[in-house]
């Protein structure tokens, strides 16, 4: 009797075994969602540079060096043809100053920056800069591109013999 008890006992078992379904797994799969990962960082950093906010001019080249800013400054642009934009919204010359006063955060400590096209006239710009300016403005910065460094290598240092 006790060689039968055993042998059902091992029989039961085996069949135990087999109706077990699997469990479910609990771990996540990492790889297809670090590719995408990637691949949005790669996307991002090649379209950032692409991005540039503004109205589209052609910046006069200086030698100067750029400066640092802790915050976006307001930005004024004076196309070719003398038309005039407060951050990307047209104006017009005399409405200048009316909204950079109701935009200016800092009041009259305010950054503003004043954009002007290569090809913009002289006055207009100087004309702008003034009103800003008498209207109490004083934080003015003119925005320019910079030069390449190898336009200057072929040209005379001061003092030097051609």
């Amino acid at each position: 009797m006790g060689m039968s008890t055993g042998a059902a006992s091992s029989g039961g078992g085996s069949r135990r075994r087999r109706g077990k379904r699997r469990q479910p797994m609990a771990e996540i799969n990492m790889t297809p969602m670090v590719d995408v990962m990637l691949v949005l960082l790669i996307i991002f950093m090649v379209a950032a540079p692409l991005m540039t906010v503004g109205v589209p001019l052609e910046l006069p080249k200086t030698a100067a060096k750029a400066l640092s800013a802790d915050k976006q400054p307001i930005t004024i642009s004076v196309q070719r043809g003398g038309e005039i934009y407060l951050q990307e919204t047209p104006v017009q010359a005399d409405a200048v100053v009316e909204q950079l006063k109701a935009i200016a955060e800092a009041g009259y400590d305010e950054r503003i920056f004043l954009r002007a096209d290569g090809e913009a006239s002289y006055g207009t710009v100087m004309q702008v800069m003034a009103r800003i300016s008498a209207a109490g403005f004083k934080n003015i910065g003119l925005v320019t591109s910079q030069e390449k460094a190898a336009s200057h290598a072929g040209a005379p240092k001061p003092g030097a013999k051609s």
